[in-house]
């Protein structure tokens, strides 16, 4: 089954900023073959559901590695089974409806 995600992943006990964290959780969807587009904050995520979730599970081992002793993710997910959609098919969808106005 495919899946579309939007994941925050917060790494806790870290000080202020988080750019390293995010950039090493970037680093594992980009090693996944995951498509992903990463946002002020969070990042979507499209893929066939096990492989989106062992991406998800990496993550938060990568940023465990990296001394965090303590992450909180958020994460809402959909699925779909009447057709194929992108996160690009989504977005084009609304860009349309937007400059047909």
């Amino acid at each position: 089954m495919k899946v579309m995600i939007d994941l925050c992943v917060i790494p806790l006990g870290v000080g202020v900023s988080v750019s390293d964290y995010v950039t090493a959780c970037q680093r594992v969807l980009e090693d996944a073959g995951l498509e992903h587009q990463m946002h002020a904050y969070g990042t979507n995520i499209e893929g066939d559901w096990d492989e989106v979730m062992a991406a998800v599970k990496r993550c938060h081992e990568v940023v465990h590695e990296m001394g965090a002793p303590r992450i909180s993710s958020s994460m809402r997910l959909g699925t779909r089974t009447d057709r194929e959609q992108s996160m690009d098919d989504k977005i084009q969808s609304v860009t349309a409806k937007l400059a047909a106005d």
